[in-house]
């Protein structure tokens, strides 16, 4: 799992590289967010287009994520759901919980600002 963040605005994108498994991704994605919140980022875009497979533990890395960004008063949203994650987030009815979006400029002009 690599995960590389870019700028756009005042939301930080990152796009996540490989699978999201236990041991591969889900630590480096709380680390990193956890990261980025100490930083006073609270707007957090996660392109996971290039991930190809999320384990129960990945699924729990970016509910854990997403958590740990609301409690701060942040936003964490998905972008480039594949349709392996996107019927994961609808089987786990998380689909409900997260905004997700299939277009980068849709997703990062819903933060507003």
């Amino acid at each position: 799992m690599e995960i590389e963040q870019r700028p756009s605005g005042d939301v930080i994108i990152l796009d996540l590289r490989g699978k999201l498994t236990i041991g591969s991704g889900d630590e480096l994605l709380k680390d990193k967010i956890h990261s980025l919140i100490q930083q006073g980022h609270k707007n957090l875009l996660l392109n996971l287009a290039a991930v190809p497979y999320v384990d129960s533990a990945g699924l729990g890395a970016i509910v854990s994520s997403y958590t740990t960004v609301s409690r701060e008063g942040g936003s964490l949203k998905l972008l480039g759901l594949t349709s392996r994650i996107e019927d994961l987030l609808s089987i786990t009815k998380l689909l409900t919980v997260f905004d997700t979006y299939e277009s980068e400029s849709d997703a990062v002009a819903s933060f507003g600002g």
